[in-house]
């Protein structure tokens, strides 16, 4: 009998082979509903809300989040993922499958009476064992913009079609090329990501400036400014409450009327050092100015500007502050006191795009700006959604690979690499923990055979062909899934991150490690007690 069941007659138990049971069936479970997703040419799948909306995906962080787990241990492994994708971007897909792969392998060495422990301890050597082999075939590069492309379209192809893909590519890579600025971190929030739902998804596009989801406030305002002036400011232009609860006596109506004219007159004075500005700077041309403000402007203000031929918006994001000023110049000025030339930023093209009843503010034709938005287009919010998930990925691929500084070949190569190292190496360990470096190379052989099945292959005689090839060239070579053939990932321009298969291997191997040596599961928390 379990010792809980002394403590806790109620207590649900799973003991031994029972225990471990009930974790392969869970990871098994997990990895046959993913592993058809994996890959360019991976199927897709389509979660329905309680409320009937619907998301079409095949990116695994996505359906691991959406989808409700329950089982324990599928949802320790689906944490696991998810951790792999907040660390890296990338490879929760793959995550699942070594890791349903590695326990499937391990029971059947368990079956015939092979310790669990054992079986950790060669899955241990192997780890350190691959981690060598992927230091060694990993490639150091001079991140080039054809190189990043080579990257973007890897990371893209395996969340939309090609067509998209090869359209998205292109907008990701120049992107994150112009956030970058020497001596600082890449801060993908300055890539504004706004959704459109107009046209179809072909039409997603950079935009080199920002696009502000709200229009001008006043309708004698120009919808259109070339060759503008930009002020971002967070200052109040409209009447507010004092912050202290305070009352002001009057005895005449005369008297009232100067405390409303003095209220009015701290706001008019505000906008007229904003005017003033504006002549200043737009004395001598025909040049536009734009003023945009993170608090409000009142009716009055709006329509003092207005007659001035200054564009006007108001409550504008906070996180639109410092991507504005980042994109167009200037210094966001929270008082209107020491205003100047040096405060103001430059966009060649400030114009208003009204959709429905939504207005966008276009801000185009910055100088060198160094933020951007990427405006993604189609037809319905499903195609929205699985656009956005998948410009997330491809930008963290392109920053992942411009921090790393290497590369390794994608398309299985570096598991067939690891796989055959991994062969060579198992001679060298004594005793039955080889058979578990056997089993931790063979579960890595699924990456490989899960992407010639998806493509419509037969995987044993792609695998054949690839580790025939692998030995003969003495290079990492992956498979072509337009062909079924061996390839040359390297020369064909299949890159992975380095990150996401380091990550993959630690964070796969310590999972499954943990899985096999639990020998108890137990349900024996407070509400089992009672009754």
């Amino acid at each position: 009998m379990a010792a809980i069941k002394v403590v806790n007659a109620k207590a649900e138990v799973a003991r031994a082979q029972a225990a471990l049971a009930v974790n392969v069936c869970a990871a098994r479970g997990l990895q046959d509903l993913l592993r058809t997703n994996l890959g360019p040419k991976g199927t897709l799948k389509m979660l329905v809300s309680g409320s009937g909306d619907i998301k079409l995906t095949k990116d695994g962080n996505v359906l691991l989040q959406e989808m409700q787990i329950q089982h324990p241990t599928a949802s320790m492994i689906a944490k696991v993922a998810a951790a792999q994708d907040d660390i890296t971007g990338d490879g929760t897909t793959s995550n699942v499958l070594i890791i349903g792969e590695l326990l499937k392998q391990a029971d059947i060495y368990i079956s015939e009476g092979l310790h669990p422990r054992i079986i950790a301890e060669g899955f241990e050597a192997a780890k350190e064992k691959a981690l060598e082999v992927l230091e060694e075939i990993k490639v150091k590069k001079e991140m080039k913009r054809d190189i990043l492309l080579d990257v973007a379209r890897t990371s893209l192809q395996t969340k939309v079609h090609d067509e998209l893909a090869h359209v998205l590519t292109e907008a990701v890579v120049d992107s994150v090329l112009a956030v970058r600025r020497p001596g600082y971190p890449i801060d993908l929030f300055m890539v504004e990501i706004m959704e459109m739902k107009h046209k179809s998804e072909t039409d997603t596009k950079l935009i080199r400036g920002l696009v502000l989801d709200h229009g001008a406030r006043h309708p004698e305002m120009k919808k259109q400014v070339e060759d503008a002036f930009i002020l971002i400011c967070n200052v109040s232009l409209e009447y507010q409450k004092t912050e202290v609860s305070s009352g002001f006596f009057y005895k005449t109506a005369e008297e009232k009327e100067q405390f409303v004219k003095a209220e009015r007159k701290f706001i008019d004075d505000r906008v007229q050092k904003i005017i003033d500005l504006k002549d200043k700077v737009c004395a001598q041309s025909h040049r536009g100015f734009v003023v945009i403000n993170q608090k409000g402007i009142d009716p009055f203000s709006l329509d003092a500007l207005a007659k001035h031929g200054i564009v006007a918006l108001r409550r504008a994001k906070r996180r639109n502050m410092e991507r504005l000023s980042l994109a167009c110049g200037g210094i966001a000025v929270n008082s209107l006191e020491d205003l100047d030339m040096d405060c103001l930023g430059y966009a060649g093209l400030v114009y208003e795009h009204t959709l429905g009843e939504e207005k966008f503010t276009f801000i185009e034709e910055c100088v060198n700006p160094h933020s951007v938005t990427l405006l993604i287009k189609g037809p319905n919010k499903h195609t929205l959604i699985q656009i956005r998930d998948a410009v997330r990925d491809g930008l963290r691929a392109i920053k992942n690979a411009i921090e790393d500084g290497c590369l390794v070949p994608g398309a299985g190569a570096v598991e067939v690499a690891i796989v055959e190292a991994l062969s060579a190496y198992k001679h060298s360990i004594k005793g039955r923990a080889r058979l578990g470096v056997q089993a931790f190379a063979d579960a890595l052989l699924i990456i490989p055979k899960v992407l010639a099945q998806n493509s419509g292959y037969d995987l044993q005689e792609t695998l054949v062909k690839v580790q025939a090839e692998h030995l003969e060239s003495k290079q990492p070579v992956g498979i072509n899934l337009n062909t079924g053939e061996p390839m040359v990932a390297a020369d064909a321009g299949v890159w992975d991150n380095y990150c996401v298969k380091k990550q993959l291997l630690h964070s796969c191997t310590m999972i499954a490690e943990n899985l096999l040596l639990i020998d108890e599961i137990m349900r024996a928390g407070m509400s089992s007690l009672k009754g």
